[in-house]
């Protein structure tokens, strides 16, 4: 499915930090709102955006691999619309380069999905942090209002 080549896609560029590939992945100027709820959530546009954010995220990582745990894809308008919503859980594995020291964080994306020039984009992504571990696990439960709905698996 396109879709899932796209969240795979993704994953692959960011875990080699080929981030000048990223805006080939996002409708121009798609919103993206980063929210790891250390502090305000923050708001991009584009695939640009997004990996200058990442690439200064993880530049302190001598190991970091992104994980698609889970996604749950719903054509809320039928297959031949053009667009879909999703529910992306996944999970970072990193080494900091500075103390060795492992950590693990968890998130959700929600997701819209643009069908365009044959292909499937990002057209707004929302993240959500999760959990992080550091020796412990902090926890911080799903987002009560995601911004973007995805109806549930009985669709």
């Amino acid at each position: 499915m396109g879709i899932r080549r796209l969240q795979h896609a993704y994953a692959d560029i960011v875990n080699r930090r080929a981030w000048d590939e990223l805006e080939e992945l996002f409708v121009e100027g798609a919103p993206v709102v980063i929210d790891t709820r250390a502090s305000q959530p923050l708001h991009l546009a584009g695939g640009r955006e997004v990996g200058e954010f990442i690439g200064t995220a993880i530049a302190g990582f001598s190991f970091f691999e992104f994980v698609v745990l889970n996604a749950h894809i719903v054509f809320t308008d039928g297959p031949a619309a053009g667009t879909a919503v999703c529910r992306l859980f996944m999970c970072e594995i990193r080494q900091d380069a500075a103390s060795g020291r492992m950590t693990t964080a968890f998130g959700l994306y929600h997701d819209r999905y643009a069908h365009q020039g044959g292909r499937w984009l990002f057209a707004e992504r929302r993240y959500h942090s999760l959990a992080r571990h550091a020796g412990t696990l902090d926890v911080f439960g799903l987002p009560t209002d995601p911004g973007i709905a995805v109806p549930g698996a009985g669709v």
